[in-house]
């Protein structure tokens, strides 16, 4: 699970600084139209980035991502607490 979890955040990081115009981008950032169904909303990909970014303790992950050495440093420290001592 740590490399997934470590595996996500290194493509977050490439997501985000990607340009506007390529097609992952507008999926992820994208908005959809129309209603959805009832009950509980599914969970998305980044639901999943966001909360493991909420567990080690990152804060304003978008502008730190769009630097690359910033975003490494992050991922170094998040490979180092996930996979304990």
């Amino acid at each position: 699970m740590t490399v997934i979890k470590i595996r996500r955040l290194e493509w977050l990081g490439h997501i985000i600084r990607t340009n506007v115009t390529r097609s992952v981008k507008k999926i992820c950032e994208g908005k959809l139209e129309g209603r959805r169904g009832r009950g509980r909303p599914t969970l998305r990909w980044i639901n999943n980035v966001k909360d493991n970014l909420r567990k080690l303790g990152v804060k304003r992950w978008r502008t730190k991502a769009t630097d690359r050495e910033e975003w490494a440093s992050i991922i170094r420290e998040a490979k180092a607490k996930l996979k304990g001592p």
